[in-house]
């Protein structure tokens, strides 16, 4: 992979891993419940997924202006970043709390709230959901960015997230059940509301990712194509 020095790629890396840890914490956190139901399906769904869509806006953004190649390399960073959370989140699960902690919040409170970031119904599923998803989305962008020949941008972007978002859906939520972090029952109200929300929300912020992509393409004057990538998502160059 060519070298380059970009102006704003670690902005977006760092944003695009941010707003991936602090969703993953609050979708562990709690259940919201909009109180209205599509197609008789409840619209509650974890609260992550009010600030996951926007991972995928990055990620749009990342595979538009800079291209898979250095996509990918980000994808493997909030991988690596979601593991490490884990792993400190479960640390702290099995480390003794102290003696005034447990009067007023206690070990219960902690597993009951974070509990989830260190189990492994939503590390595994967060983590199959958020690989799988992401490279979706990823190569369905840069490939439909050959096809259109780099035009019409809101399909590229609206097309993939319908991809990406369906996949890390899917998956987050099944291997989520299967651990026993939510019940079965509520497998396809989970499912289905998540999908729609996100995919709504980025469909929403169109707009916003018109503007965001073509401010970068000028400042860092890159408009990548995938022409001759390996998309092989263990290839790192």
């Amino acid at each position: 992979m060519e070298t380059k020095n970009y102006r704003y790629f670690d902005v977006i890396l760092g944003l695009f891993i941010a707003v991936l840890l602090v969703s993953n914490i609050a979708s562990s956190a709690k259940i919201i419940d909009l109180g209205f139901s599509i197609f008789k399906i409840p619209m509650a769904f974890d609260a992550g997924t009010l600030l996951f869509p926007i991972g995928y806006v990055f990620g749009d953004i990342l595979t538009e202006v800079y291209g898979y190649q250095r996509s990918r390399r980000v994808i493997w960073m909030g991988f690596f970043s979601l593991a490490l959370a884990a792993v400190v989140f479960w640390i702290i699960s099995v480390l003794p709390g102290e003696v005034t902690w447990q009067g007023y919040a206690g070990d219960a409170a902690y597993q009951s709230i974070l509990g989830g970031m260190s189990t492994g119904g939503i590390v595994f599923g967060s983590l199959a959901g958020f690989w799988l998803g992401e490279f979706a989305n990823s190569f369905t962008l840069a490939k439909m960015k050959i096809l259109t020949n780099g035009r019409w941008l809101w399909s590229r972007t609206i097309g993939s997230t319908l991809v990406g978002e369906l996949v890390d859906t899917v998956m987050f939520v099944a291997v989520a059940s299967a651990f026993g972090v939510f019940p079965w029952s509520l497998f396809l109200t989970l499912t289905v509301a998540n999908y729609l929300f996100k995919v709504t929300v980025e469909a929403l912020m169109t707009p916003l990712t018109y503007a965001v992509v073509g401010a970068l393409k000028k400042a860092e004057r890159e408009d990548y194509y995938d022409r001759d990538t390996d998309f092989n998502p263990f290839v790192m160059q």
